[in-house]
């Protein structure tokens, strides 16, 4: 039944308010910016393939694109371009992911890349009119006592709200269970990747061990009938990212995305880029894609836009502006 107020028309997606939950800054980087920084830094990049056979391949290329930052000023022009990129698509808030103490202990420095990425951020956002904050990431296969260092990272910054386990999910998270106690004692966000190129029961050990209050991907989670309704009841956000899992290898094509299964789950589906470096696609590109690939109406897809606001950890104020701007588009004629 058609909702009272709303004209059925096919609208600009770049003027959708968007929030954006799942990307990595290291796999943001502008062509152009990489090539630089590789000439500069003397590293030899692969051509990239059309798909990886699976996420270890990603993983070791994606190792060569973060070797290319070395200097502060790396990593604060990436964090400055992100912003604009970003507010070029309609993003108007974004929780963006990066591995700052992976790179700190890389380059001999825990603080310096971590400093240089939130003065990129806080320049590039100011001038783009962008809202943000930011995660801290932190790979299974790692240890404890660094996964520690990311959330002493995380505490001394206002601007960090969150960190999560990302990486291979074959890896459990029992071994760090300590450092999601101190999170939530320190008020830190927990957010962990899972079921992505693990089964459902990576998404329960991230709800049950880990305390997570979204899910980085958690495509597989239909696998599991009993969990998906727990899931679905429960509000914990998915944030699914249909490119980067087709790119990654983990799903065949974009036709055979598991993306219109979780929406009619009743789960809070959020629509995310993740590696957008890979894929060459945008935060409005997996929007057109949701409406043209899986037939998803305005009304859908304004559903999936408000869903990342609710899902975001941004101020109550923000998310009543958002959620009332996009609102507001989804009752406009397209170009009015």
């Amino acid at each position: 039944m058609p909702e009272p107020g709303i004209i059925h028309c096919v609208r600009d997606l770049s003027a959708l308010p968007k929030v954006h939950l799942h990307v990595h800054l290291e796999s943001t980087i502008r062509p152009g910016t990489l090539k630089e920084f590789a000439a500069a830094h003397g590293v030899q990049l692969p051509e990239k393939p059309e798909a990886f056979e699976g996420f270890r391949a990603f993983a070791d290329r994606n190792s060569l694109t973060r070797s290319c930052l070395r200097e502060a000023e790396d990593f604060e022009r990436i964090a400055r371009e992100f912003c604009a990129d970003e507010a070029a698509q309609g993003t108007r808030y974004v929780e963006v992911t990066f591995t700052a103490a992976s790179h700190g202990e890389r380059l001999g420095d825990l603080e310096m890349p971590l400093n240089a990425v939130l003065k990129g951020l806080s320049d590039g956002g100011q001038e783009h009119g962008l809202q943000w904050r930011l995660i801290l990431d932190h790979s299974r296969r790692r240890s404890v006592e660094r996964a520690m260092k990311t959330l002493e990272l995380a505490k001394r910054h206002e601007e960090i709200i969150g960190i999560g386990m990302a990486g291979e999910e074959r890896h459990s998270l029992a071994p760090f269970r300590e450092v999601f106690v101190r999170a939530r004692e320190a008020g830190v966000h927990l957010v962990h990747h899972a079921g992505e190129d693990a089964g459902p029961d990576s998404i329960r050990e991230a709800i049950e061990i880990g305390d997570a209050e979204r899910i980085g991907h958690g495509i597989r989670i239909v696998e599991d009938p009993d969990l998906t309704v727990q899931v679905a009841e429960s509000g914990i956000a998915l944030e699914v990212c249909p490119s980067s899992n087709v790119a990654l290898g983990l799903v065949p094509t974009l036709p055979e995305h598991p993306l219109p299964r979780l929406i009619e789950a009743g789960l809070r589906v959020t629509l995310n880029t993740d590696v957008p470096d890979v894929t060459g696609t945008t935060i409005t590109d997996e929007f057109t894609r949701a409406r043209e690939v899986f037939g998803c109406d305005d009304a859908t897809l304004a559903k999936l836009a408000n869903n990342a606001v609710t899902a975001s950890f941004a101020p109550e104020e923000t998310k009543t502006l958002l959620h009332k701007e996009i609102d507001d588009w989804l009752r406009s004629a397209e170009g009015a």
